[in-house]
């Protein structure tokens, strides 16, 4: 399948704030809720400060595409497990009195031929009303959550949203964007990658796209191939032959005030491995920058244990060992690509920026610095 872009052109999800410390007011809760190719993952939350607390939160893998590749629908085994998530979280939605809420759903549901009788089995079965939203949508909302994580000294910025049955890449100019305001420009995108400015000055969108191939569609796309090595060499060609089309791919890029933040399971995943985390910290692995080196040695330290040592590695963990290959892969193309010093590291995603697009266009958020 071919890439989708517009014309012209995580292993470990914790909340972005430490939990509210007192019952919160039902009046200021908003919820998003991430139905994707592998995991459905849910943030309550009320803002504070340009920020927000998160409440309550939910999150389990469900596998919902396993098997899509292969049929083109998604199963009932994983339509089943998947409804019986989404009741949880209808629970928690009610409990916590919940109106001010975003639930959407992503890939696997974009691709499979049943995946609208899908969701109306699901508005039937637990009363949610899940929203399919498009892959420029999906990539909107990983860019503005990053936002409290670009630098003032950033002019050329690349957000990597490595999901599990798509990756969406933006690549934004902020040269024009006086340094101090430069955080606050990736928050307006939440309006629209093309935008009018107004009084501020505006992020431009060089260039954005969806390919799909995630962490569990890539894999899948050389379940075949016996020898380990072998079969991640060939995942990363692969990826990197899907971004001929992604403009920024054959421009020279020069590494001062470039940015990559990468927000996915992977990249935390690789993050809490360079750091030799036996007990995930999101506080430890949020913001953190790695380099080209860390990231490419703790990839080969992968290779290295092979299939059976990743699955007992504490640091990898049981759900994510089947997936990290895959999305290793991903990552070392783009490291390729453009050769960077430097990586930050996201814990954050499509539910933050789905509560911050929220947040802000209420105007609930205060205008300070992030």
């Amino acid at each position: 399948m071919a890439p989708k872009r517009r014309r012209g052109g995580g292993a470990f999800p914790k909340p972005v704030e430490r939990p509210a410390p007192h019952a919160a007011d039902s009046d200021t809760l908003y919820a998003a809720l991430d139905l994707g190719t592998n995991s459905c993952r849910m943030l309550i939350a009320q803002p504070k400060g340009s920020q927000f607390h998160v409440v309550d939160s939910f999150s389990k893998s469900v596998q919902l595409g396993h098997g899509l590749e292969t049929t083109g629908k998604l199963s009932r085994a994983s339509m089943g497990r998947t409804i019986s998530a989404l009741k949880v979280c209808r629970q928690k939605l009610s409990r916590h009195k919940v109106n001010r809420m975003r639930l959407v759903a992503t890939e696997a549901c974009r691709r499979a031929k049943n995946g609208h009788h899908f969701l109306n089995q699901v508005r039937r079965e637990t009363g949610l009303k899940l929203e399919l939203i498009s892959p420029e949508q999906e990539a909107q909302m990983a860019v503005i959550s990053c936002a409290p994580l670009v630098s003032t000294k950033t002019s050329q910025l690349l957000v990597v949203d490595i999901g599990g049955g798509s990756t969406e890449l933006v690549w934004i100019d902020l040269s024009n964007v006086p340094h101090r305001e430069r955080p606050g420009a990736i928050m307006r995108l939440h309006r629209g990658f093309v935008q009018d400015p107004g009084p501020f000055a505006a992020a431009k969108v060089v260039d954005w796209i969806s390919v799909p191939l995630g962490v569990a569609t890539l894999r899948d796309q050389f379940e075949d191939v016996q020898d380990d090595a072998a079969r991640f060499a060939l995942m990363s060609w692969f990826f990197e032959e899907n971004l001929v089309k992604f403009s920024p791919y054959s421009t020279e890029q020069v590494k001062d005030g470039f940015q990559i933040i990468g927000t996915s399971g992977t990249v935390t995943t690789v993050a809490a491995s360079h750091l030799g985390l036996k007990r995930y910290d999101r506080n430890k692995v949020d913001g953190l920058r790695m380099t080209s080196d860390q990231i490419d040695a703790v990839i080969q330290s992968y290779l290295q244990l092979g299939p059976a040592g990743r699955r007992a590695d504490p640091r990898i963990g049981r759900d994510r060992h089947a997936l990290i290959m895959s999305g290793a892969a991903i990552l070392q193309a783009l490291m390729r690509i453009w050769p960077t010093d430097r990586l930050s590291v996201a814990d954050r995603g499509l539910r933050e920026g789905l509560l911050y697009a929220q947040m802000s266009e209420d105007g609930v958020l205060e205008d300070t610095p992030y």
